[in-house]
């Protein structure tokens, strides 16, 4: 049986990152199994405290590769070495916190672009304490993406508890992290039918053999025939009559308030949403735990948690990890595909 290691990075420090990530490697599901070994990648003393934190019973052992056989009781660590003894107080905008969450990204992707580990799982990190560590990076995707050397990367949202049994839906995006004006002015045809193409091709490289993508209208009842708005027929509509001309199972634009009802219970396998909160919504609010992150356009398989590093409640073993836990299960589940993502996304 082939067993997939996957690195586990920490996130800030001081945050919940290694909390639960302590947590997650200490789960049942993921303990012991002979299938899949986690590793933790960041400072030792940082995930040692983590796991005081949770009150977790198990040894942190340092390892200096990832090809390590698994021992009960013990979860991993590649100890990256940035801090230290000296792991900076919980729950602040730290520089040096900043550092050792840089530190932790460059070291996971490089294992994963040397194929030493089948994917990585990313704990949460602080935009402000990695920009004090002099990153010019908005956040993980941009970092990955100059790492791995892809200038286009996309997000792709996973429910893996979606309505219909078995059936997971994923989210795609027009646009990311932009204001939602910005967001409604850069919805042009070309744009969307990128986006289009984009999330057939990740649906099909993640295992969906024939994909049925949604695309989702922006406006009211999808525009009443332009009563309400016309971006659906004058950029939307046309991008998904496009697809279709081009063979893809696309159908649209679907109003929003049921498009994601529809995918939840199986009619489709993706939805194409245009603005950050359009896809986060729906799918946080039907299973906030059960709902990753998935870079695609990678030449390796990257999934994440969908929120930030909660300074508020840092440290204090308050932390649930059920969305760290569903992230690594996720790159379980993807793992198998890591030819065709290279094959895919790679230069």
């Amino acid at each position: 049986m082939t067993r997939h290691v996957l690195a586990l990075t920490l996130g800030d420090p001081v945050g919940i990152g290694p909390e639960i990530t302590a947590a997650t490697l200490a789960d049942p599901a993921v303990a012991g199994a002979a299938d899949h070994h986690g590793v933790a990648v960041g400072d030792a003393e940082a995930l040692r405290r983590g796991v005081a934190a949770m009150g977790l019973d198990v040894e942190v052992r340092v390892v200096d590769g990832f090809d390590v056989e698994p021992a009960d009781g013990c979860i991993d660590v590649f100890d990256t070495g940035v801090l230290g003894d000296d792991v900076p107080a919980w729950g602040e905008v730290d520089k040096r916190a900043g550092e050792a969450a840089v530190a932790a990204i460059e070291v996971a992707t490089k294992a994963a672009m040397e194929q030493r580990v089948a994917g990585i799982v990313t704990g949460p990190i602080n935009k402000e304490a990695i920009w004090a560590a002099g990153s010019e990076h908005l956040g993980h995707t941009e970092m990955l993406g100059a790492l791995t050397g892809v200038t286009k990367q996309d997000t792709m949202f996973v429910v893996r508890n979606a309505a219909a049994e078995g059936h997971h839906l994923r989210i795609f995006f027009t646009t990311r992290h932009v204001s939602l004006r910005t967001a409604l002015d850069q919805i042009t045809e070309e744009k969307v039918l990128d986006s289009i193409r984009q999330a057939h091709t990740a649906l099909t490289v993640f295992g969906v053999e024939k994909p049925r993508l949604a695309v989702a209208a922006i406006n009211p009842h999808g525009g009443e025939n332009g009563a309400f708005g016309d971006e659906e027929i004058v950029h939307i509509g046309p991008a998904c009559d496009a697809a279709r001309a081009d063979g893809l199972d696309v159908s649209g634009p679907v109003p929003a308030d049921s498009v994601f009802h529809q995918g939840l219970v199986g009619r489709y396998d993706g939805v194409l949403s245009h603005f950050h909160d359009q896809g986060h919504i729906p799918a946080k609010t039907f299973d906030f735990d059960g709902t990753i992150s998935v870079t695609v356009g990678l030449p390796i398989l990257r999934t994440s948690v969908d929120h930030g590093t909660a300074f508020d409640i840092a440290g204090s073993g308050k932390a649930g990890h059920g969305t760290m836990l569903s992230a690594y299960l996720a790159a379980v589940d993807y793992a198998p595909y890591g030819d065709a993502i290279r094959a895919t996304y790679g230069s």
